[in-house]
This record gives structure tokens, sequence and C-alpha cells, in this order.
């Protein structure tokens, strides 16, 4: 049946976001003795309930995840792409390589309870944006509105994407999932389920910032003062100024304005920990509330301490917004958190290497949907270790990067990076679903806090 439709804007990739250091990393403080936070060493193994390759064999994922055959799906056609080759943007191209393609539905006995959802998808045709178009539900619920597989998937095809739709309560001992589509046929390549509930050894608190004082801590952060457009064509001006970056109630606020200010005409906060809070490997985690509406772009995310490490045309001076410096993509970035206000309650993780980043159209990334960014709190987290890095809203894994063993193209994360907090307004990411929307200003992210995580064996 046709639906009304909102239509969703063309998703240029960003230009990844750039912030400079160049202090080599001091000693980190000493860890405080009383507190600890969990951490899972391999997760994939220890809360997967059930993971299906739809319209293909059994296969084992690169991040330890068991896809079983075929079972428990019907209807709709196996549809096949021709090689793996022309799969792009996964670490697990074999997964998209069979679909199923119509009236698909899923039905699958599960004990009662509350898990986490991985779809997995990618477009295997030749088509524009707006060419499909469906939903998913899951327990009758809609989880997924308006999908354009094409479009989430930064308008290319044959590329995978994956959405994770956390909290599906399972009351009725079988998780269902169908689609409803206004434009072609819904297609489907993969399903992981998840439990909420893991069991979970240590990980010891080593740094922290609860945002409890008068003013901004200097000996852990530096707030930037940048023009309009220095990176990612932004369109405001970086401030640190106490209307755009302050201490209020126990919180970090990074408010975002409507104003003329250094030859453009909006002005935020952004501050990072290089030079003062630097990390190799660990559990990274803030607890924020976003700011909304259509151009703002808050992100919390890591550069290397040392840009430099793996560049190839530059070894010193400035970087950032320096096309002839190589030291982003090279030297890597993990992004935490980051969230478009065109596209609502839509939170991405992502990495970028030299071997998988947009301009090679193999940019490695998730993202997971949530109901209310902009009025609660939600602690996004990643957790960094030699051999993975897997990204989370409130412990729901939505996204994992794995180290191939290749070299530093695709694996710089074997150096210390610090942590960065800032809210964009436009640049290429944050206009791409239209202009920016000036009657939502001031927009602000509230911080609760920051803290770091380490295991007793790297720090």
């Amino acid at each position: 049946m046709t639906k009304s439709r909102f239509a969703i804007g063309l998703v240029f990739i960003l230009v990844g976001l750039l912030a400079g250091c160049a202090e080599a990393p001091p000693e980190t403080e000493a860890p405080p003795e009383t507190e600890t936070r969990l951490e899972t060493e391999t997760r994939p193994e220890m809360d997967l309930v059930w993971a299906i390759n739809v319209g293909g064999p059994a296969y084992d994922g690169i991040d330890g995840t068991r896809y079983e055959a075929e079972a428990s799906v019907t209807g709709g056609t196996v549809g096949r792409l021709e090689t793996l080759e022309t799969v792009k943007g996964s670490q697990d191209p074999v997964l998209y390589q069979t679909y199923r393609v119509g009236d698909v539905r899923v039905d699958h006995p599960i004990a009662n309870g509350t898990y986490d959802v991985t779809f997995h998808f990618a477009e295997p045709e030749q088509i524009g944006g707006g060419e499909r178009l469906f939903d998913a539900f899951a327990e009758g619920r809609l989880v997924i509105d308006d999908l354009d597989v094409m479009l989430f998937r930064d308008g290319k095809v044959e590329s995978g994407l994956t959405i994770t739709v956390p909290n599906v309560a399972v009351t009725d001992g079988e998780l269902s999932i169908e689609f409803e589509a206004s434009a072609k046929e819904p297609i489907l390549s993969a399903l992981v389920v998840r439990d909420k509930n893991r069991s979970q050894p240590p990980w010891q608190l080593v740094w922290q910032d609860e945002f409890d004082g008068a003013g901004l801590d200097d000996a852990k952060w530096t707030a930037r003062d940048w023009p309009p457009r220095k990176v990612n064509d932004e369109d405001q001006a970086y401030t640190a100024r106490s209307r755009n970056l302050r201490l209020e109630d126990g919180m970090l606020v990074i408010e975002a304005h409507l104003e003329d200010y250094g030859g453009g005409k909006y002005t935020s906060g952004r501050i990072s920990s290089d030079g003062k809070g630097d990390f190799l490997y660990g559990r990274f985690e803030a607890r924020a509330k976003l700011p909304r509406g259509q151009g703002t772009w808050p992100a919390i995310w890591m550069l290397p301490s040392d840009p430099f490490a793996y560049a190839t045309t530059c070894s010193e001076g400035e970087w950032q917004g320096n096309a002839a410096c190589d030291a982003w993509p090279n030297s890597g970035e993990i992004d935490i958190m980051e969230h478009v206000g065109y596209q609502m309650n839509h939170v991405h993780g992502t990495v970028h290497t030299r071997a998988y980043y947009w301009l090679v159209w193999e940019q490695r990334k998730g993202r997971v949907l949530l109901d209310d960014v902009d009025e609660a709190f939600h602690v996004y987290a990643v957790e960094w270790t030699p051999e993975r890095i897997d990204v989370f809203v409130d412990d729901t894994l939505y996204f994992s990067y794995m180290n191939e063993n290749k070299g530093w193209k695709e694996w710089p994360f074997d150096k210390p990076f610090h942590l960065i907090l800032n809210i964009a307004v436009g640049g290429a990411w944050g206009r791409a679903g239209g202009p920016i929307d000036d009657s939502v200003f001031p927009q602000r992210m509230l911080v609760d806090y920051v803290r770091v995580y380490q295991r007793g064996d790297s720090g």
C-alpha cells in the first residue's frame, strides 16, 4: 500500500573531521582506586543470540560472529551479486553477496526478553535515491522508517549498510520481523540478534572529567579558536567564549549560536584533550544530550596525538584543513558519536584510515536508531584494543572494526589518541539534507561526564 513518505536528501560523504595536536602525550593521571567499569573481551561470542546470512550459507564473520545458513525466513526471492569485489564498505563482503528481495518475513523462536537487532542491507541494483523505500517492523513496532538503502549508504549501491535497533522486546517466544514498501520491494542481506544482559569483567578508571567545577579544566582540555571553513567546509567559528563553552549545573555546555562573528554567521565550541589526555587503548565514554535541528552536527570523537605518525607528505606544522598534508586519513580517526540534525535520532560510529575512508568508497561505519537524542542523556562509548574497535550507545554494540593485520593503512590505531567534543554547524555533512535551519538556534550539547578506562595490561 502506498504511503506518504518523507523525502530523504542525499547523504554526501563528509570529509573526515580534523582536529589538531602536535604535542607528545603526557603521563596520564593515576587511576582512582575504587572506580571500575565493566568490559567484554569476547563480546560477539558472549552476547550473540542468533545471526543469519540471508539467502546464503553459514559464515564466520571477521568479528567472531557465527552466521547460520538461512532459516526462519520466508517470502521474496533470493538474489546474488555477481562478485565479492563489487561489495564496498564492509569487512564482511560475503554477507552482502546474497539477499532476499520481496515480501520478506522473519519468524524465529527465541526466549522472551529484550534484544538488540542489527540489520544488514546492500542495494543490489543501479538505482537512484527514492527508487526503493520501505519500513521495517519488529514485533509489530515500526523500527526503521523510510529506509532508502542507497541513500543511507552515502549514495552508493552494492555497499554494506548496518542499522541497529536497540531494545526490541519479545514476549511471545518468537522474534517477528516484517517489511512494508512504498517503492520497489524490501531487501535484506543478514540479521544479528544480541542479548541485552552481558557478563563483563572490569575495566579500571584512569581519567575523567565530571564537569563539576566553576570552569573548564585547562589541565585536561584545550578550547579551539578557529575561523569558519577551516575544516569540512563547516559554517561556524569556534570560540573559547563562555557563550559557546561553559560549565553549568554540573554539565559541560557546548552551545551553537546564530550570530555574525569572525567572518561567519554561526559560532560554536570545540574542546580537545590532546597533550593533556592521550591514551593507547581503553574504553572511552561520554554521557550526553544532543542538539536538534537541520544543520547541527555534534560529535564525540578521537584523533591521533601524533597526527604525523603515518603521514607521507608532511611532518610538521598546521595540518587541519591542509589538503597538501595526508596526516588525515593516514594516521586515523575514531568517531564515537556523530549526529546530523536533518536525520534526527540516527547516531553514527565510524573509523577512517588510508585504506578505508570516503574518498575510496570504503568507509567503515555503523548506525544505531534512538528515539530521543535531544531529550534524554545517552552514554556514547568506544572500546579499543589491539585487535578491535567496538562502538556503543548505552552498551548497545552497533559497530565493530577489526584489525586485519595488514599494516598501517588498515590499522593506524597503534598510537595514542585524544578526545574531542564539538558541535559543528553546516559543513559538508551537516548541510547534506538541505540548508541550515536558522530558526532552531541556539542549540546545545550537554555533557554530564567524560571517562576513560583501561585494562590492567594497557596502562
